[in-house]
């Protein structure tokens, strides 16, 4: 593309869902509200495990590490999104809208492991109970966690350092309500080959390898399950990963629908839509699918919510 057409940027335009100034207060009033509960469920769940010494289990203490992250989530997307609508002005400065990539990428790889690591939790409680104790220790808890976010750093700094090489257009304009990694990578006048291959490198490998150890982690605790002789230790060993695979299913299955629908279609507004499901939905009903299928949640729950009344 001729050079002229180049130009050292300093800010991007985010189009957000729509451009229907009718239509703006009621997604403001709507994220707003999602904002909320996604942060005020997450919240509960954290303080809840915490107050509970019975939560007090490696189960829990990765739950509070998603419930974290979820937070992380909605407070990098949503929050600019809210006063681009108050103030009317859609831009983000170039500095903001790479920062908000690496926070986005990183959260979502993060997240992408701490699946992997509840699986295998699940794996190890259901396949080898009686080594449970002895293989998942508090220190393997951290460390898997801590290994787990610096994988996730250090995958969030490749991407941002890919789009720092490389040289955008005028007038760019992401259809999005954040900066999107894939949507800002089509804006560069650069010749991006090199960046996708290493991206689609990156993609495999921090996030098949997760996937994989999900996959896996689930047909050896069917294979097991299905050799239980009694239908109530079936029934109990399903129930104790329930929730798990249901926030798995919801985190890839969302996550697909955004890349199947922007290679599908052309419409910037139905992938921006699709990434609300991906970037939003998933963070909202984490807690409310932990805390209404595990009974010891909602225990935990109850006693939290009479201590603060009663305060």
């Amino acid at each position: 593309m001729d050079s002229t057409n180049e130009t050292a940027i300093s800010e991007f335009l985010l189009l957000g869902l729509t451009e229907d100034p009718a239509l703006q207060p009621l997604i403001f009033s709507l994220f707003l509200s999602m904002c909320l509960v996604t942060i005020l469920g997450n919240l509960l769940i954290i303080l809840a495990i915490y107050s509970d010494s019975h939560l007090h289990t490696p189960m829990y203490f990765f739950l509070c590490n998603l419930s974290f992250n979820d937070i992380c989530i909605s407070m990098t997307t949503i929050p600019k999104m809210l006063v681009n609508i108050l103030t009317g002005d859609q831009s983000i400065t170039y500095t903001g809208c790479l920062s908000q990539v690496a926070f986005v990428m990183l959260s979502s790889y993060w997240e992408n492991f701490l699946f992997a690591v509840m699986a295998y939790d699940r794996y190890v409680a259901i396949c080898h109970p009686l080594r449970y104790t002895v293989i998942m220790k508090p220190c393997l808890c951290v460390l898997l966690v801590l290994v787990s976010l610096f994988v996730s750093i250090v995958d969030a700094l490749l991407h941002t350092l890919l789009l720092l090489r490389l040289s955008f257009c005028r007038d760019p304009e992401i259809p999005q309500f954040f900066c999107e990694f894939a949507q800002v990578i089509k804006l560069s006048c650069s010749d991006t080959f090199t960046d996708n291959l290493i991206i689609l490198i990156a993609v495999c490998v921090f996030a098949g390898v997760p996937l994989s150890g999900i996959i896996f982690s689930y047909i050896q605790i069917v294979s097991s399950v299905l050799r239980m002789p009694s239908s109530g230790g079936k029934q109990k060993a399903f129930s104790t990963c329930g929730s798990h695979l249901s926030v798995v299913c919801l985190f890839y299955g969302t996550g697909a629908g955004v890349y199947i629908s922007s290679a599908v279609t052309d419409s910037s507004k139905k992938t921006a839509v699709a990434s609300v499901m991906y970037t939003v939905v998933p963070q909202i009903l984490n807690p409310f699918i932990y805390s209404l299928r595990k009974r010891d949640m909602k225990v935990a729950l109850r006693n939290l919510m009479d201590r603060i009344a009663s305060v």
